[in-house]
């Protein structure tokens, strides 16, 4: 990928989210949002649970493409400590957004992540949530996968959030199926369940009554999300 190419994809998923007018679509107020929370929160610490993991405040984590900061947030509530969280976020307003919500402890740095010099092997965690979806250039996945998994400290992984099935009514998003998964982190053991009752179905189900939710989550075909957790191997 040269980098002309390289650049035009930031500049490319700026200009995407900037067409987006999801309004209060995605506002804790709104019951399936909430619903959808949840889910995801308990299938995030069913993971760590599995994983061993009991002291969750030494963990280092790193989010990239951490928007607002609403998921770092939320690992400070699991118990992560401030000290050991770090967030990479390329727009502008976003971060600002970040650096108001999260505590000074956590480590934000603003713009594309593959310009961004980390440490190899530094991190428990490398995480991402609904970025690779909004990535369409193939050649710049690729790139960024490798630096996620360079990130990453033997025995840690990288903890992926993202939807498997294409929005027709939404051309600046693509969806990332479980074999995509495999082929971008070839070198990973790949552990993964299907989350989320899809959107549309969760917003008329939760109008109607928020217990609605699991009843029809119960459905996996209706779910469109992977929580997957790519396990770097010990050497």
């Amino acid at each position: 990928m040269s980098p002309t190419q390289r650049e035009r994809e930031p500049e490319a998923v700026a200009e995407r989210y900037a067409r987006r007018a999801n309004g209060n679509r995605y506002s804790f107020l709104n019951p399936d949002v909430w619903q959808t929370q949840q889910e995801r929160q308990r299938a995030m610490l069913r993971l760590f649970r599995q994983l061993r993991w009991t002291d969750l405040a030494s963990r280092r984590v790193l989010e990239v493409g951490c928007g607002s900061g609403g998921n770092l947030l939320e690992l400070l509530r699991f118990g992560f400590a401030p000290r050991n969280l770090a967030g990479i976020e390329l727009l502008p307003d976003r971060f600002a957004h970040a650096m108001q919500t999260l505590p000074s402890g956590v480590v934000l740095m603003q713009g594309d992540a593959l310009q961004v010099k980390l440490p190899d092997a530094s991190e428990d965690i490398v995480m991402q949530s609904t970025v690779f979806s909004s990535l369409l250039d193939a050649p710049f996945q690729w790139k960024l996968a490798q630096a996620m998994w360079r990130w990453v400290r033997p025995g840690g992984g990288v903890l992926w959030y993202d939807f498997t099935y294409n929005n027709p009514r939404n051309p600046d998003v693509r969806a990332v199926p479980v074999a995509r998964i495999r082929d971008l982190f070839p070198g990973g053991r790949l552990r993964y369940q299907r989350v989320t009752l899809a959107p549309p179905i969760a917003r008329r189900v939760c109008a109607l009554h928020p217990s609605l939710y699991p009843v029809f989550n119960a459905l996996p075909l209706l779910r469109t999300h992977v929580l997957a957790w790519i396990e770097k191997p010990q050497t």
